[in-house]
């Protein structure tokens, strides 16, 4: 047949295997029959003639299959059986004349998903040159989708593959095609309407062209590259798996069929250069096998399972790989997987029973493998390299049976093994992988670690623990028992691992597992027997020399008695219906008195701890313990004790902590008290008189108590402010304080000031009485009447008791007389005569000069200050001459004081008054530089010219210059000198006033200025000419002109508008205010009229006009009326386009005018001369206003 037909070109088999398709270079189509080998059609006439068969294919129903040409066309052949004769009908699918098809692949479902609902529709794929189509051939044909490939590489292959794959939990069908390096996934699913939709999967890129697309299965893709490499992978993760190079297989290509060269070669180049690459014939798939074709042989090539991919890498011993792929299959994160079938759990149990297979043969390889005996570090270095990993696949498996069973005793039969196995195991318990260990592993692991001397290494790991082995508490008392009994201090880690311990004890205790979770009921009772009995033994297992009764109970006594009583408190409350665990808490409340109190090794804070403990048991309602009561009398004694000095503050703790616990009913209240004062226990006297209701004693407490002495002043203002109080209680607390108010000052002067302000006012003068030590009254006064401290007095009860404040003030002169003045100025309540005398008697003459100078004698506050002034410059006159800077300051200190006296007071002063001042002090100055000598200090001299220049500009401004000049030359030392000798005094204060004189004139031509511009455009605006847009009344649409009638008035606007007056009234636009008639413009505001005759006397008030001009026109006859009436002329007032002129004007300048800053400026200036300060003043001035801006630019211009 090769001769006639030519070269087979393509074979296809139905899904029964009963038919065979082939498919010849010449176009022709044969069918056989595989059972007997019998052809049974011949098809000559499927598709146009000359063409070659690129492809043929079967569909899931036998009848019909598909076939693509060399044409690009593509044909549906239908097969029937009529009467006993086989026929073929064909049927184009699609026409190579739109777009020749390469390639074609048919959705083949499997037998197990024949019901699938996509079935029906008998899905075709096709890939042409530039795009891929999803057709239906049934029920009709029709095309569900159009993809176009986009910028490919011309020679590239189209491929195309169908797969079903797993979508959450649905099975759907994807086909994966591409052309290139980029292939694309579409998934394919059927909606409830019938309809078929196709979604867009993720894209996966390669860096290779493609010739082969294969599905190995529905997460595996074989893909075959230009290069003749199989690529192996995984669709979701997109990983590549592995690359196999097969070009020793020599692969057919179809290029000569693509060509079509049996028939002439009569194809597209396009078709012709896609062909070179072609291999469609020579691969198939199926089953997870893919078939090669080459030219001497036929390869197979599959996916091993996942037991054959094991067993291939322990052949080759590589141990940890298989390990790990094991884990991947485990967890279900291995990809490729064949033969693992099952749900999630079977699988898991499947791998993980491969993986201890592997682990027991790691095992045995370790030990077989082993170097020889006596090479001590190899060996080390050999185990370190395969424990870790058996240590870390056991725990990941959580089959710490497997490790601590047969894979600890493989390895114990080497000793070196076994070492390097329990030191391995420290990390995993450090980082909490292994939290549990069997007994024997426990205990071999403290042996090595002890022989070692690795102590730290073992307190680390026990931290880190679930103490549940057996005989964990016994190992963990020897690890903390040593220490203590040696009176040594605990490591941080033996710390908590104490800690630890005592947790673990009361979760047993309480039938409760440790850390978490309960203990099973059938083993509560046993697990509370086996921890009492634990901890009651005489002697602990490994019985050492000299060890006492008890041990275990004494070392958690010594660790923490506190927290370990806590526990044993805890335990109790859950035990009061458990008859066996009430006798165990007798005797353990037995043993604990036995121990601590026949024994002297533990402190007084332990003792009371376990009294106080016992107290709380016994003063329950429901208690069963019983305790000799007096063992509470023996300990009353011993914390009392007033032989024993040391650790007062922590038995009087322990004791208020007993009493407060409850245990005050195991003792006799009165004799309590009495041991109490004479062991100096004043807290638990307070406790004790608070309970018998005796306050006033409790100050007695806080007075004695040196460490709590401050307490009593919150002590006292709570008794006597809160309600709940008795009169009586509150009475005898506030006698009490009373009688001991001395030593509360003493103190604390400032908190006694505070409580004699709030409850003891009315006693003021008697307290003050009380206190004889002087400099103790200044502080209890200070801290009352300073208001800088904050303390509040009732102010009527100081001014009926001014002589308090004067008598503060003679203590303030002896003990702090730089703050004297400070304290005349803020206080209000002392009498200035007797102030004054006070002040003289101990000479603080500022002070004085304030007193006199408030109480209206000007002269005399001048004359005390003038007075320290010469006292002051006669430093510089001295024989020692002992001028220096600090006399110089102290002196321009009092020169700045007295000149400051002086200010203050000219203004109210007449002129010989002022002369009176200013002029002796200066006389002071100038004689004290006329008393230097020649040859005298020239800074000295230097200085009082300073002063002197400094007198003459501070009194320039209160005297007249030609009387200042006057009085300097007059004066002896500059008028028979020469005139270079006051040749800087006349030039400083002529400087002053040329200086002055500049300013005046310059203020008079800025004036003037502002004034002329003001005036200028006032003129212009207001003489300017208004010019109407029309001849006639807006309202009345007549003309103004015609209308010549005596008494008409014409308004004209602005904005342009002209009216009749009496049009405009007859529309309400005219409002009468002050006389005169203000007008709006009807047509501008005849949407707003309402508000704007509301707001029109507003705008008139702040200076604004609504009609700029307001002209009378008048008739010759109506003037001659108005002349002939002599009626009187109207008072000139400001006119409506004046003010639109000066509001202009003011919107131009942009803020106050010149003159208002300096009238502004004037008035502030004359405000501190006379030191007065007016509120109202500072809020309405221009300063003030948040928009002020100080434009130092000229005004605007204007055009006129």
């Amino acid at each position: 047949m090769g001769a006639q037909y030519g070269a087979v070109s393509a074979l296809s088999i139905n899904s029964d295997c009963t038919r065979l398709l082939c498919g010849f270079a010449k176009g022709q189509i044969t069918m056989w029959d595989l059972a007997n080998g019998k052809l049974l059609r011949t098809i000559t006439d499927a598709h146009p003639p000359g063409t070659a068969i690129l492809h043929i294919k079967f569909t899931d129903d036998p009848t019909i299959a598909i076939c693509n040409d060399s044409g690009g066309s593509v044909f549906e052949l239908s097969f029937k059986r009529v009467m006993g004769v086989r026929t073929c009908e064909s049927r184009c699918l699609f026409s190579g004349a739109k777009g020749e098809v390469c390639c074609i692949e048919p959705l083949l479902v499997k037998l197990e998903l024949r019901d699938h609902p996509i079935t029906q529709y008998a899905l075709l794929a096709m890939a042409s040159l530039t795009k891929v189509l999803v057709i239906g051939l049934k029920p009709s044909l029709k095309v569900w989708l159009t993809f176009p490939y986009g910028k490919t590489n011309p020679a590239s292959v189209p491929l195309l593959s169908w797969q079903f794959v797993a979508v959450q939990s649905a099975v759907m069908p994807m086909l994966a095609f591409c052309r290139g390096n980029a292939i694309h996934f579409l998934l394919v699913k059927k909606d409830e309407s019938g309809a078929i939709h196709v979604s867009k999967q993720r894209q996966l890129h390669l860096h290779y062209d493609l010739i082969n697309l294969t599905w190995i299965n529905s997460r595996t893709l074989a893909l075959l590259d230009s290069a003749e490499k199989l690529h192996v992978v995984d669709r979701q993760s997109q990983h590549e798996l592995e690359i196999v190079d097969i070009a020793e297989v020599q692969l057919v290509y179809n290029s000569s069929h693509f060509k079509s060269l049996a028939t002439g070669g009569n194809v597209s180049q396009a078709l012709a250069l896609v062909g070179e690459k072609a291999c469609y014939q020579s691969v198939s798939g199926y089953g997870g096998q893919i078939i090669y074709l080459g030219t001497k042989s036929v390869h197979v090539i599959t996916l091993r399972t996942w037991r054959e991919r094991l067993d291939y890498l322990l052949k080759q011993e590589r141990f940890i790989e298989a390990l790990s792929l094991a884990w991947s299959l485990h967890e279900g994160k291995a990809k490729a997987v064949v033969g693992l079938f099952g749900d999630q759990s079977k699988r898991k149990g499947v791998v993980g029973d491969r993986m201890v297979e592997i682990l027991l043969q790691y095992v045995d390889r370790a030990l077989k493998k082993c170097p020889e005996q006596g090479k001590i570090q190899v060996m080390e270095q050999h185990f370190q390299e395969m424990v870790p990993v058996m240590v870390d696949y056991c725990l990941l498996l959580e089959r710490i049976d497997l490790l601590f069973g047969q894979i600890y005793n493989k390895l114990s039969e080497i000793s070196v093994a076994k070492g390097v196995f329990i030191e391995c195991l420290e990390p995993f318990i450090l980082n909490d992988k292994l939290t549990s260990i069997t007994p024997q592993v426990m205990k071999d692991l403290l042996i090595h670690f002890q022989d070692r001397d690795m102590m730290e290494n073992i307190e680390a790991c026990i931290v880190h623990m679930d103490i549940t082995s057996l005989d964990i508490q016994q190992k963990l008392f020897q690890i903390i028992s040593p220490p203590l009994r040696a009176g040594k201090s605990l490591t941080d880690e033996q710390v908590v691992m104490g800690n630890k311990l005592l947790v673990y004890i009361s979760c047993c205790l309480a039938g409760r597992a440790y850390p978490l979770g309960n203990i099973p009921e059938d083993l509560v009772s046993l697990v509370k027997h086996q921890v009492f009995e634990f901890l009651i033994r005489l002697h602990s297992t490994e019985v050492a020399s000299g060890e006492e009764l008890y041990p275990q109970i004494r070392t958690l006594l010594h660790f923490d008695t506190r927290e370990f009583l806590n526990v044993l408190a805890l335990t109790f409350e859950d035990f009061r219906n458990d008859k066996q665990a009430v006798e165990h808490q007798q005797r353990i409340v037995d043993i604990l008195l036995k121990v601590m109190v026949e024994n002297s090794d533990f402190t007084p804070s332990q003792v009371g701890c376990l009294f106080t403990f016992l107290a709380r048991q016994l003063a329950k309602p429901d208690n069963t313990l019983f305790v000799n009561r007096m063992l509470f009398d023996q300990v009353l004694e011993f914390l009392c004790s007033p032989d024993d000095e040391s650790r007062h503050a922590e038995r009087q703790q322990v004791l208020l902590e007993l009493l407060q616990a409850g245990g005050i009913v195991q003792f006799d209240e009165c004799r309590l008290i009495a041991m109490a004062e004479k062991a100096a226990f004043y807290q638990v006297c307070e406790f004790m008189y608070e309970k018998k209701q005796l306050y006033d004693k409790v100050i007695c407490c806080y007075l004695n108590d040196q460490l709590r002495q401050e307490e009593i002043f919150n002590y006292v203002h709570n008794m006597l402010s809160i309600p709940g109080y008795s009169t009586e209680e509150k009475e005898s607390v506030w006698n009490k304080t009373m009688e001991h108010f001395k030593e509360l000052v003493l103190i604390n002067p400032t908190k006694a000031a505070e409580l004699l302000a709030v409850h003891f006012s009315t006693e003021l003068r008697s307290i003050v009485d009380q206190l004889e030590d002087e400099y103790l009254l200044f502080q209890l006064l200070q801290s009352l009447l300073d208001s800088s401290d904050g303390v509040q007095v009732n102010r009527e009860l100081l001014q009926l008791n001014p002589d308090i404040h004067e008598q503060y003030l003679n203590l303030l002169c002896q003990h702090d007389p730089r703050h004297v003045t400070d304290f005349l100025r803020v206080s209000e309540h002392y009498r200035l005569e007797e102030a004054i005398q006070i002040t003289k008697k101990h000479k603080l003459h500022e002070a004085s000069a304030y007193l006199l100078e408030k109480e209206g004698d000007i002269h005399g506050a001048f004359l005390v200050l003038l007075e320290i002034l010469k006292l002051k410059l006669s430093l510089f006159t001295d024989g020692a001459r002992e001028e220096n800077e600090e006399t110089v300051q102290v002196a321009e200190t009092i020169l700045e004081e007295t000149v400051a006296l002086c200010q203050r007071n000219s203004h109210s002063l007449n002129q010989q008054q002022r002369e009176a001042l200013w002029f002796p002090l200066l006389e002071a100055v100038m004689s004290t530089q006329k008393q230097l000598k020649d040859g005298s200090s020239s800074q000295a001299l230097e200085s009082l010219k300073h002063l002197t220049k400094q007198v003459l500009n501070s009194m320039t401004g209160f005297i007249a210059l030609p009387s200042v000049l006057q009085r300097i030359l007059q004066d002896p030392m500059y008028g028979k000198g020469k005139l270079g000798e006051i040749q800087n005094l006349i030039l400083g204060m002529i400087d002053t006033f040329n200086y002055e004189l500049t300013l005046l004139e310059t203020t008079t031509n800025l004036l003037n200025h502002d004034l002329h511009w003001s005036l200028c455009n006032l003129r212009g605006a207001v003489s300017r000419g208004l010019n109407p847009k029309q001849e006639h009344c807006s309202i009345c649409l007549q003309q103004y002109k015609r209308r010549q009638e005596g008494t008409e008035e014409v308004i004209v606007f602005s904005c342009g508008h002209i009216y009749h007056a009496h049009c405009l009234q007859s529309k309400d636009c005219g409002v009468q205010i002050e006389g005169q008639t203000r007008w709006t413009c009807y047509k501008c505001n005849s949407g707003n009229k309402a508000g704007r005759r509301r707001d029109l006397g507003s705008d008139v008030n702040r200076g604004r006009s609504t009609s700029l001009a307001q002209i009378k026109v008048m008739s010759a006859s109506y003037s001659a009326n108005r002349d002939s009436d002599n009626r009187k002329p109207v008072e000139a007032t400001l006119e409506p386009q004046q003010i639109q002129a000066f509001d202009q004007l003011r919107r131009l300048y942009r803020g106050p005018s010149r003159l208002a800053i300096l009238t502004e400026l004037s008035r502030n200036r004359s405000s501190d001369k006379h030191g007065l300060l007016h509120p109202g003043s500072v809020a309405n001035s221009v300063f003030q206003n948040e928009n002020f801006q100080l434009r130092l630019s000229p005004p605007p211009v204007t055009e006129d």
